[in-house]
């Protein structure tokens, strides 16, 4: 019996001893990552934007426009002169927004909805210079335009839109609401935001930065004065009275890029087609061909209502919207690969790009109106 008690309490002790020595080995040891208070981020922080804005106002433009409403056709007016009723006159309205100077040849980007019902636009520059300006071209699917005046204006630097990040500080430049050539900062809330219903073609950039009626086709830039973006428009709510509410959209540099290079040097915008339309896929992968365009590339190719499109060019497709942005980078003559899933069958095929059938682009502007 007393050696049963001399185990038992050489256990108990041994027990001890190893719990004081080392707990973790008798307990569940929960380890948090501290930091390094040694090391101390650098939190230095610009306390002006001067620079920046000097750098960039002389290519920030504000443009006027005259718009002719039409009054009811049914209006009529007493001449007493002439005893007769004549019909009252279109009468005239100047809209507002900004510019961004592009080219050394003076050529402007701003939004197409700022130019839209304009019968003539002026520019005027930071120096309050006015130039008549003239329009290149627009791309309504993107809310795109481009002006030009005869002047050798300072040209904005284009940021690498690659280089954005979330979070980081941005600057919006234009005439908010008429009152002159102001600056706002914020920072980037997100990107690559294609469900916000402007456009045919969207993949905005989110900011906070205070964007105002008058703001639209003015830059967006980063602390180095590039720009990033073209502010396009806010979200607001009715507590705001139509005011900025935090959120606000930018159309990204290389988007615009894309868009006026091609007005420029060719006039308009051209993009590819595939020949098809579709819709989600029921379990989030891929999307499911609804119609296929007769004798368009899909249907040369042997694509058939019914397949699941996977991967273009081996990039996953998720829904509609990233199908129809990625095609719309795609030119005429290119070749894309397209990997399917027909029932229990994985199938790849090549397929040659199209310019749009003009019917195919009136229905899409058609669409845009119809929800602009």
């Amino acid at each position: 019996m007393r050696e049963k008690l001399n185990y038992i309490l050489v256990g108990i002790v041994t027990a001890l001893i190893i719990y004081l020595v080392s707990p973790s080995i008798l307990s569940t040891r929960v380890e948090i990552v501290e930091g390094d208070s040694s090391v101390q981020e650098s939190t230095t922080v610009p306390i002006s934007y001067s620079t920046t804005f000097n750098k960039v106002k002389e290519s920030v433009v504000t443009i006027y426009t005259q718009v002719n409403i039409p009054q009811r056709s049914n209006t009529l007016i007493f001449d007493p002169e002439t005893g007769q009723l004549l019909r009252v006159p279109a009468r005239r309205a100047q809209g507002q927004g900004s510019g961004v100077i592009v080219t050394n040849s003076g050529h402007i980007v701003t939004n197409y909805h700022v130019i839209r019902s304009a019968t003539a636009a002026t520019v005027v520059d930071f120096d309050g210079t006015s130039y008549v300006a003239e329009l290149v071209g627009i791309d309504p699917e993107t809310d795109l335009a481009v002006l030009k005046i005869n002047a050798s204006l300072k040209p904005i630097t284009f940021g690498n839109i690659l280089s954005v990040d979330v979070g980081d500080v941005v600057l919006a430049i234009g005439n908010p609401l008429g009152v002159g050539q102001s600056i706002t900062m914020g920072i980037i809330s997100a990107t690559g935001r294609d469900r916000v219903g402007l456009n045919t073609y969207e993949r905005f950039i989110q900011t906070d930065a205070a964007i105002n009626s008058g703001n639209s086709g003015g830059a967006l830039v980063n602390t180095k004065g590039e720009m990033v973006g073209i502010n396009t428009a806010i979200s607001t709510s009715k507590k705001s009275g139509g005011g900025s509410d935090g959120i606000g959209w930018a159309i990204p540099a290389d988007m615009v890029k894309n868009v006026l290079t091609q007005i420029i040097e060719k006039g308009e915008v051209t993009r590819g087609f595939l020949g098809l339309t579709a819709v989600p896929e029921f379990n989030g992968r891929g999307v499911l061909i609804e119609s296929i365009y007769k004798n368009g590339p899909a249907d040369i190719a042997g694509i058939r209502i019914g397949d699941i499109v996977r991967k273009i060019n081996d990039v996953e497709v998720y829904d509609i919207k990233d199908i129809q942005n990625m095609v719309a980078e795609f030119m005429p003559e290119q070749t894309v690969i397209l990997e399917i899933q027909r029932k229990d069958k994985e199938l790849k095929f090549v397929l040659v790009v199209t310019k749009r059938p003009i019917e195919w682009i009136l229905f899409l502007i058609i669409i845009l109106f119809l929800f602009s």
